[in-house]
């Protein structure tokens, strides 16, 4: 994400990055090319314009020019006003962060209303934040209110099975006149929501093509019943400013909340994540980085800005990681790796474990330095598959004691996971030279004194 964004501001801030001194032309100079990074993104002209003076004024002090490390210096103010543009930390009205939802506590019925227009994700959005909430202990149901779109909520039925999510519909919910009535069907899911210890609504509102008088109508009647606790614009990053205008006119017509951005992982520009705060003035909440279920992130202003600089996102990384391992597992894992007992089997479930995580573009972009070194051409998922597959045709007797592969035994694992006995005997190679590094690294771990020594480092092999 941010890809060409993210080439240009960095390229802008080698002109001050690690100089010892520099001049107002330097930054100048930087501040310009900034700029134009920011308008190739298709940011809006009037967000562009209010980043830059702001950067300017900033810069130009005595805090800069007069510093230790001024090019340090400037990059922080670069990241700070990107953060703030992105986003704040200001409260809402429940004392939280902004960016987080505003809901009840679980005793009483909290309501989500998700509004967008058709194809912007709204329906899978909806589900998505249904799975986090789960996640999180509350108990939600999705309410399927899109009574225009063919198959919404059939949509709906399919992706609240797959993450184990009731959802509440009406098949003949229309009036004698033949309008929808989406208000018969929130009255039905609050009375069925009371009834089943529910405590948050997250309603599948109706969208269209476009915005029209009709919809805006209907969701102005939805959110006078509902009394929603947020109203979630659900908007494609990919579509720039078109995005921003869209939130501009459902805020205006409707009000908001906040904002879904869907597709992020695909917005190498960065256009509406840059200007809808700015522009809207309400906050990005979530954002859509995948197919899956569980492709939905809280959007952090200063960690999406660290991404945008190149600096990766570490934090978000950890908790990625720690979503996915559990700690017992990775204490198991590591009192076998100390022991020397780490097997194939040990292998296998590592790589699932990875696959849980996302994508591997997305994790390289969160390590420092990372971002726009790698593309997705340059990782080998075939292979990464591959070994998934060479390592599941495996008996577990195999995977235990991977010594007892003998060619008759590789011959049929290569059968079985469609690759070849090269491929298989390349995997075991590859195994051993990963249990001599962890021999190395345990050793090294049990006995530190032996590559340092006080006041001095001492190389081993030298």
């Amino acid at each position: 994400m941010f890809d060409k964004l993210t080439a240009k501001i960095s390229d802008a801030l080698r002109l001050v990055a690690g100089k010892s001194t520099i001049t107002e032309k330097n930054i100048e100079d930087a501040v310009e090319a900034i700029k134009m990074a920011l308008l190739e993104a298709d940011v809006n002209l009037r967000v562009v314009r209010r980043f830059v003076n702001s950067m300017i004024e900033e810069a130009r002090g005595e805090k800069v020019l007069r510093s230790v490390d001024p090019g340090q210096q400037f990059v922080k103010i670069v990241h700070d006003k990107l953060a703030s543009f992105l986003g704040d930390t200001a409260p809402g009205p429940n004392g939280r962060p902004a960016q987080a939802l505003q809901l009840k506590g679980p005793d009483t019925i909290s309501s989500i209303l998700m509004l967008g227009l058709q194809g912007s994700g709204k329906t899978t959005s909806s589900a998505k934040l249904a799975l986090r909430l789960k996640k999180e202990g509350r108990k939600p149901l999705l309410v399927a209110c899109d009574l225009v779109r063919p198959a919404a909520m059939e949509q709906l039925a399919v992706l609240g099975s797959q993450i184990d999510v009731p959802v509440y519909r009406e098949e003949a919910a229309r009036e004698p006149g033949g309008s929808h009535n989406s208000v018969q069907v929130y009255r039905g899911a609050l009375d069925w929501a009371r009834k089943n210890l529910i405590d948050t609504l997250i309603i599948d509102t109706t969208g269209r093509l476009q915005i029209d008088e009709a919809m805006m109508t209907e969701l102005s009647r939805l959110k006078g019943a509902a009394g929603p606790d947020e109203l979630l614009l659900v908007a494609d990053a990919m579509t720039g400013q078109s995005a921003v205008d869209i939130a501009k006119t459902f805020d205006e017509k409707i009000g908001l909340t906040g904002v879904v951005l869907t597709k992020f992982d695909s917005d190498t520009r960065g256009g509406a994540a840059l200007s809808l705060k700015t522009i809207t003035g309400k906050p990005i909440k979530f954002v859509g980085t995948g197919e899956k279920p569980e492709d939905f992130e809280p959007f952090y202003p200063d960690r999406v800005a660290g991404r945008i600089l190149g600096m990766g996102d570490v934090v978000s990384l950890v908790e990625k990681a720690q979503a996915v391992i559990d700690q017992k597992e990775a204490l198991e894992l590591q009192k076998k790796m100390e022991k020397e007992n780490f097997t194939l089997e040990d292998w296998l479930a590592q790589l699932r474990s990875v696959k849980k995580m996302g994508s591997l573009q997305s994790m390289l972009e969160m390590i420092p330095g990372m971002q726009g070194q790698i593309s997705e051409d340059d990782i080998d998922k075939a292979n990464l598959k591959r070994q998934e597959a060479i390592l599941s045709s495996m008996t577990r007797k195999e995977r235990a004691n991977h010594l007892i592969i003998g060619p008759t035994r590789r011959s049929r694992i290569a059968k079985g996971s469609g690759s070849s006995v090269a491929e298989v005997a390349r995997l075991l190679k590859q195994f051993e030279k990963m249990r001599t590094m962890m021999k190395k690294m345990v050793k090294m771990n049990k006995n530190p004194s032996r590559f340092t020594q006080p006041g001095r480092a001492v190389f081993p092999n030298r």
